[in-house]
């Protein structure tokens, strides 16, 4: 399976016309793995500009490499923290990519550029006439409409209303058009619904949808797992090993970055952790759950059930108490007694709710396998609690003040006490379960074809690695592009 390049000559036409009015150059997914390569003019425009500014100069921040700062930064290492054992009670370590130093505080601005370019550069997607529709159950609307308006297209944003309130506030100002749908996290079909009856109704729209996009796929492969080989080039020695890496299902493309690791360090493993309270993976299940940015009740289309080795189950309710130690004065002033050092506790406000949640899901993890201090578990810390004051609050208002008790209780209960329950080891058998779940929602709903669907199991190679080598031709049609709009 190959993303399709084929050259639309109207709408690539119109798109550089309208990237030459914007004054936008596109980066290079070389560039996004190594910002060294930004040209010098690039960087020094950037010291003027702030890390959130509705600025085309900041699609050349879609790394894990910025500075991080708020205003002005350029690029250094890759950005990353590493949880201790006073916090994880385990020993093996455990390290999570920051997202809170991407544009709009969350990596999804990577997996939206992945899916929005490629259909740019070839004249796929034509900004004069089109709108990008982001459908989503967080973080990838928000970063679609960002991408979209720096790009010079205009944007849709569709997320479930249960979603926190500084998502919409801030969509509101970003996106051209805001659609709430009923539910909260787990309800996918309703914003899928939603962008059929934009299908019917509106005869100007391109759905983007990240449950499907290989480019959501290919982006995390190149770059996340480019960065996340980096960190542990840097961290492990040679008696070192990696174990494995953990994210939270979401739409699948973060699972690809454990794919690229699983090729360097063939015998790790890759997990996937989803809500407890809605085991899609785990029972066929279904409900609602408070992890925001994690989509349930489906198999995601491009979720590579047959290299996945294990699925977590991950409690909300420890991951929610957690987030409250963690964030909360009472909580932190616990935490110091337990021996976590204060320059630690300051960083702890870099995971957000689903940062929690893949930290909960690495403990289980080395629980499982029963990991020690040689061995690493790589995980994503996707945003910063910056995008969930309201949660807090709504914590507080319902459950009432934080108090050294309830530290304690998080601390010990929700954290120390994680167990190995709700998980499963993954056999041949229930890898195919896994993959033919997607039958459902793919085939009956959503009109893929049957003969990709078998493809991606029985043509397993050749499938997944064809487009994950288009990296390089991309990077050349964006190369041709920048050329052709003469602002190089």
């Amino acid at each position: 399976m190959r993303i399709d390049l084929t050259i639309n000559p109207e709408g690539r036409k119109n798109a550089i016309q309208r990237a030459r009015e914007k004054q936008v150059l596109i980066p290079t997914i070389a560039q996004q793995k190594n910002p060294e390569l930004v040209p010098e003019k690039i960087k020094e425009k950037l010291r003027d500009v702030g890390l959130w500014d509705v600025n085309n100069l900041n699609l050349f921040r879609i790394t894990w490499k910025n500075e991080p700062k708020e205003e002005g930064g350029l690029y250094g290492g890759v950005n990353y923290l590493e949880i201790p054992p006073e916090i994880s009670g385990v020993s093996a370590r455990i390290i999570g990519l920051v997202g809170k130093w991407f544009p709009t505080g969350a990596h999804k601005v990577g997996a939206t550029f992945g899916c929005l370019v490629p259909r740019l550069i070839t004249g796929q997607f034509d900004p004069t006439r089109e709108k990008a529709v982001w459908p989503s159950t967080g973080n990838y609307c928000r970063g679609g409409a960002y991408n979209s308006e720096l790009l010079g297209c205009e944007s849709i944003a569709i997320l479930p209303e249960g979603m926190s309130r500084e998502r919409f506030e801030w969509l509101s100002r970003i996106a051209g058009e805001v659609i709430g749908t009923p539910g909260t996290e787990s309800n996918v079909k309703e914003i899928f619904d939603k962008c059929w009856e934009l299908r019917r109704t509106r005869d100007n729209v391109v759905i983007f949808n990240q449950f499907e996009e290989l480019g959501n796929h290919l982006w995390h492969y190149e770059v996340t797992g480019n960065a996340m080989a980096e960190v542990l080039r840097e961290k492990m020695g040679p008696k070192d090993r990696l174990a494995g890496t953990i994210v939270t299902t979401g739409s699948a493309g973060t699972m690809a970055a454990g794919e690229y690791l699983k090729v360097l360090y063939p015998e790790s493993r890759l997990a996937v952790g989803e809500a407890l309270q809605c085991p899609t993976l785990l029972q066929n299940g279904y409900g609602e759950h408070r992890l925001e940015g994690i989509g349930d009740k489906h198999v995601p289309w491009i979720h590579n059930a047959r290299n996945t080795d294990m699925i977590v189950g991950i409690d909300d309710n420890d991951v929610m108490a957690a987030v409250r130690l963690f964030n909360e004065e009472e909580g932190k002033r616990y935490l110091e007694k337990q021996g976590v050092k204060p320059e630690v506790i300051e960083k702890l406000e870099l995971m957000g709710v689903s940062s929690v949640a893949n930290l909960a899901g690495a403990i289980k993890m080395a629980k499982y396998y029963e990991l020690g201090s040689n061995d690493f578990i790589m995980t994503v810390f996707t945003d910063s609690m910056e995008l969930y004051g309201s949660r807090l609050e709504e914590m507080r208002e319902k459950d009432g003040d934080f108090d050294a008790e309830a530290a304690a209780v998080a601390y010990h209960r929700n954290l120390q006490a994680l167990k190995t329950d709700y998980l499963e080891e993954l056999t041949y058998v229930g890898k195919k379960r896994i993959h033919q779940l997607k039958y459902f929602t793919w085939i009956e709903q959503q009109g893929r074809e049957l003969d990709e669907l078998n493809a991606q199991w029985y043509d397993y190679d050749n499938y997944w690695t064809e487009f994950r080598k288009q990296g390089e031709e991309i990077d050349r049609a964006i190369r041709e592009f920048n050329k052709e709009t003469g602002l190089l």
